[in-house]
């Protein structure tokens, strides 16, 4: 007999969210997840048979998505990991549950809520972490899955159904945005740009985009990478080992690099040249107090956010399409997660009314020693139809499929079971 259980229990799912909105860029900069951590997180979370969680961890926000019950257990697993204290950990994390855990995610992914809104590089960091981390586990887990394949089509959608991210205003263009309206003579201007990951290269190409002709060269500690960016935009790329010399000569530095310590200080600013810094990286990699110095002017991601609040008010309006949509997806995801969860029933029930049939058509066979496929067409239709009316039933009412599962297992197996027991 099939098993009745918590089927209807909905799916242990949640996220601990540090962001912009509680914490600045010090406090990020402290509970930053890098690559290196990964292996060594996923390790803890198997022995510790917590289920499965992954971290995205960008320059404005730390997340930790889990499908398990026990996402404090997770988040000190977390907390270990990177070397913090729970407590303060905990100080800054919002914490969602289930539904509410699914609408943040989706609000996430379609760019709601973001330090800019609109701004949708967050979900290619959302995919790339998730691989990175289903790499490591070795597996797939459903719920995430479909989850994560669900706010990729809901940023799709928002994409190209609302003009929220109309008007460039991503963190990386941000950076060139304020060079634009803070700098003369720009073509005049030596840039350089330490670090091609992803912000890096983004930069680029919007310095390429909407500078005519700049003057930029690029760095980065692995040349490999930095010689493929250079190929790419068609720009001069330098040996990391001749950063300080180039630096000399450098009128707008842009540090889009992933240490976890400050690499650029004050040693590196002798020569009282006027230059303008922008920080990208989280945490800081350019240290704070470099801006003590004369003609040296730093700017940081926090700072740059304010620089767009014109492009900003018309994308709030465009926020409610935006809530149509993840609302309409929700919808979809929720129906798909009741059916999975109703699946056993609905599978138990298919099996018995084929069961019937089979006992039904050797019953036939035995005695007209042929059968018509044309009925056992009908019949399959038939079985398919009655099954679907059932599927239907308990998912629009779940809280009753356990009683009706079961009433239809006593309908269907145990009374003609039990009459045939009475009989022989």
């Amino acid at each position: 007999m099939i098993q009745y259980s918590n089927i209807h229990q909905t799916s242990n799912f949640a996220v601990l969210s540090i962001s912009y909105e509680k914490a600045d860029v010090e406090t990020r900069g402290k509970f930053a997840f890098f690559d290196e951590n990964i292996k060594n997180f996923v390790t803890r979370i198997h022995d510790e048979n917590l289920g499965d969680a992954f971290v995205v961890s960008t320059c404005n926000r730390t997340e930790i998505y889990t499908t398990t019950s026990n996402y404090l257990f997770v988040a000190e697993e977390y907390c270990k990991t990177i070397g913090v204290q729970l407590t303060d950990f905990l100080k800054f994390a919002n914490i969602a549950t289930k539904e509410e855990a699914l609408n943040h995610l989706f609000r996430v992914a379609a760019g709601l809520e973001s330090q800019i809104i609109g701004d949708f590089e967050i979900i290619g960091q959302i995919k790339k972490a998730y691989a990175r981390f289903k790499k490591e586990r070795q597996n797939s887990n459903p719920y995430l899955e479909r989850s994560i394949n669900s706010a990729i089509q809901i940023s799709k959608r928002i994409k190209n159904e609302t003009g929220i991210s109309n008007g460039a205003a991503s963190v990386s263009y941000a950076a060139v945005h304020y060079i634009l309206n803070n700098q003369k003579r720009l073509t005049e201007k030596n840039i350089l740009l330490l670090g091609v990951g992803e912000i890096g290269q983004n930069t680029v190409e919007n310095l390429v985009k909407h500078v005519y002709q700049p003057k930029i060269k690029i760095a980065n500690r692995t040349q490999e990478k930095a010689a493929k960016i250079s190929e790419k935009y068609n720009i001069p790329n330098i040996d990391y080992a001749d950063f300080d010399k180039e630096l000399d000569n450098t009128d707008i530095l842009i540090v889009a690099t992933g240490a976890k310590t400050p690499i650029i200080n004050k040693s590196h600013l002798k020569n009282g040249k006027e230059i303008l810094i922008i920080d990208l990286s989280i945490p800081h990699n350019v240290d704070k107090n470099v801006s003590e110095i004369e003609n040296v002017t730093l700017i940081d991601v926090d700072e740059l956010s304010k620089q767009i609040q014109a492009t900003i008010q018309q994308r709030e309006k465009e926020i409610p399409k935006a809530e149509v949509i993840i609302k309409e997806m929700t919808k979809d995801f929720l129906e798909w997660e009741k059916k999975r969860k109703l699946a056993p029933n609905i599978h138990h029930f298919k099996a018995v009314l084929k069961n019937m049939e089979r006992n039904e058509m050797h019953n036939f066979y035995r005695k007209n020693k042929y059968i018509n496929i044309n009925d056992m067409e009908l019949s399959e239709k038939m079985i398919q139809k009655i099954t679907n009316r059932f599927a239907k039933y308990i998912i629009d009412n779940p809280l009753k499929a356990e009683e009706i599962s079961k009433l239809m297992h006593e309908i269907l197996v145990e009374q003609p079971n039990n009459e045939f027991n009475e009989k022989h």
